[in-house]
């Protein structure tokens, strides 16, 4: 199994509140996680760097996953964890009162791919069917298109389109969206902040995905193209290939 984790800070931001990275636990088992961070002054880059970071240190010490209840399970529980941690820190730190993240997480064995989601940051899944979300938007445009209340079309101009329902760190309980899938050889994963995902259709996103590329030339693409598009936010994204067993240190 192959992975590449890329941010860049786009071509607006003074600074980057994005945060991820793909990470081994002691069985060399994958974790793949997108934060991308809000809040006051530069409180977002905070409140997705404890997330990042926090998520990654757990996994180091999980216990081998051997079935898709096992991974889902970890992620609910741990990144509920996450979220007392963050909203714990905002409360103790003034300057971060009021931040939080959004939070994209996937466990990928050579079976199965666990995601969890808070927020808009995305996952997506390339296989032999074809190239789809995994992932829904928990914003106010997507539950407006889910209501029939305006399109697919009407949401990509909405002037509430970044207007979030949910996010990992704005309150003490929060609720996990979670959904497993198969993962078979040669399948790929996309995981993404909005930064890029407000900046290319799906359309144009499996082109990247499914070239024949080096991941690490893919992502420069794709970040390429979002800035080149004005690059408003920072954007982050991971790719991992089911290419071959997994093996430590790879990312």
């Amino acid at each position: 199994m192959n992975g590449y984790f890329l941010t860049d800070k786009g071509q607006v931001r003074s600074h980057n509140e994005d945060s991820g990275g793909i990470f081994f636990n002691q069985n060399s088992q994958v974790l793949a996680v997108v934060a991308d961070g809000m809040g006051g002054h530069r409180a977002g880059d905070v409140a997705s760097n404890i997330a990042t970071t926090s998520l990654h240190n757990k996994w180091l010490d999980a216990q081998p996953i051997q079935t898709a209840e096992e991974a889902e399970e970890w992620l609910r529980h741990t990144i509920k964890s996450v979220n007392q941690e963050l909203y714990q820190y905002a409360l103790n730190h003034k300057e971060c009162q009021g931040m939080g993240t959004t939070i994209v997480a996937a466990i990928c064995t050579e079976e199965f791919v666990s995601v969890a989601h808070i927020g808009d940051s995305r996952c997506y899944l390339s296989n032999e069917f074809g190239f789809k979300q995994v992932t829904e938007d928990h914003s106010l445009v997507n539950e407006l298109v889910r209501a029939g209340q305006i399109t697919r079309e009407d949401a990509e101009h909405h002037p509430r389109k970044n207007v979030l329902l949910k996010a990992l760190g704005t309150e003490y309980e929060t609720s996990v969206d979670i959904n497993t899938v198969i993962w078979e050889e040669d399948d790929k994963l996309l995981l993404c902040s909005d930064g890029l995902s407000n900046k290319m259709m799906d359309n144009e996103l499996v082109e990247f995905v499914q070239e024949p590329l080096p991941l690490e030339k893919a992502a420069e693409k794709l970040v390429t193209i979002a800035n080149e598009r004005g690059g408003e936010d920072n954007i982050s994204l991971v790719l991992v290939h089911h290419d071959a067993p997994t093996e430590e240190g790879v990312s």
